[in-house]
C-alpha cells in the first residue's frame, strides 16, 4: 500500500485506538474478558467506597435515560440504596453491565466503570497496553515535526491513559497532547469532532482523524476533518467504494507529513 500525505494545514492528528494503535484482540481477548471475570468480586470489595457508588450511580442514571428514551434496556432498576440486599444489588448491577457490554453499549457510565476495573489490573502488573510496533515511532516523528497528538476513543480517558501509561513500550504518555472521549459525543456523531476541534483551538480541517471504522470516518468527514482509515488485520473488511474513497494506511510509517 502506499504512503499518504496529510494535508500540509494539518496541525493535530487525531487517533483512534482499537483497530488503529492496538490490536482489536487487546480489547476482545484481554480486556472484556478481565471485566466479566472480576466485576462481581471488584463490586463487592468496594461498593461502599465512593468510586464505586458514583459508578453505581451512573449507571442508574444511564439505565433511567434509556428507559425515557425507550431503548432496549433490561427490565430492573440498579438499585444501591441501604433498604436494597447488598448481594441483590451487586447483581443487578452486574447483569446490566454484562448485557451493555454483550450489546456493545459505549456509554459513558459503562466505560468509567470499565476504566476503574483496569486500573487496578494495569497498576499491579496483570496488564500491559498493546500497541502496534510502527506507532510509538511515527508519533514521535509527527511530534518533531510541530504536529500535536490526540487520542479519541470510546473507552474512558482514564483507561486510554492506562493503556499508554503501561504499554509494552513503557509509559509513552507525554507523546499525547490530549485525551477525548464519550463525554465529547459519540464517536459517530459529526458535532462530537467540531466540539474536539473547538477544544483543542484549530479548524476542523486543520485535524487528520486516523481510524478503522467508516462509520467514525463518515462522521468526521462530515464535520470537515480529514481522515485516513487503518487496516490493521482482525479489523472490519472494507467495502470497494470505501477503499476507493478514503486514503488507506496498513502501517503508521506510511503516513507522510509535508512541508
Amino acid at each position: 500500500m502506499a504512503s499518504v500525505s496529510i494535508p500540509v494545514n494539518t496541525s493535530a492528528l487525531l487517533l483512534d485506538i482499537e483497530g488503529t494503535t492496538t490490536p482489536i484482540t487487546f480489547v476482545k481477548d484481554i480486556l472484556f474478558p478481565y471485566i466479566k471475570e472480576h466485576l462481581e468480586d471488584h463490586l463487592s470489595a468496594h461498593w461502599e467506597e465512593d468510586e464505586c457508588k458514583q459508578d453505581v450511580h451512573l449507571l442508574k442514571k444511564q439505565l433511567e435515560e434509556d428507559m425515557r428514551q425507550n431503548r432496549a434496556c433490561l427490565v430492573h432498576s440498579v438499585d444501591q440504596t441501604v433498604h436494597t440486599d447488598e448481594e441483590k444489588a451487586i447483581r443487578e448491577v452486574v447483569d446490566n453491565v454484562l448485557w451493555q457490554m454483550a450489546s456493545d453499549r459505549k456509554s459513558t457510565a459503562l466505560k468509567q466503570l470499565q476504566g476503574h476495573m483496569w486500573r487496578a489490573a494495569y497498576t499491579s502488573g496483570r496488564i500491559k497496553g498493546q500497541v502496534y510496533e510502527d506507532v510509538i515511532p511515527a508519533i514521535r516523528r509527527w511530534r518533531a515535526r510541530g504536529l500535536k497528538v490526540y487520542i479519541y476513543s470510546s473507552g474512558s480517558v482514564e483507561a486510554q491513559k492506562l493503556l499508554f501509561e503501561y504499554s509494552i513500550e513503557g509509559d509513552v504518555l507525554d507523546l499525547f497532547d490530549g485525551h477525548f472521549d464519550t463525554n465529547i459525543g459519540t464517536k459517530v456523531d459529526s458535532k462530537s469532532y467540531k466540539n474536539i476541534a473547538e477544544r483543542i483551538g484549530c479548524g476542523a480541517d486543520e485535524i487528520t482523524f486516523l481510524t478503522d471504522v467508516t462509520r467514525e470516518a463518515k462522521a468526521a468527514e462530515e464535520a470537515g476533518v480529514n481522515v485516513v482509515l487503518v487496516v490493521r488485520p482482525g479489523n472490519m473488511e472494507l467495502t470497494n467504494e470505501d477503499q476507493d474513497h478514503y486514503n488507506l494506511i496498513t502501517s503508521f510509517s506510511q503516513l507522510e507529513v509535508l512541508g
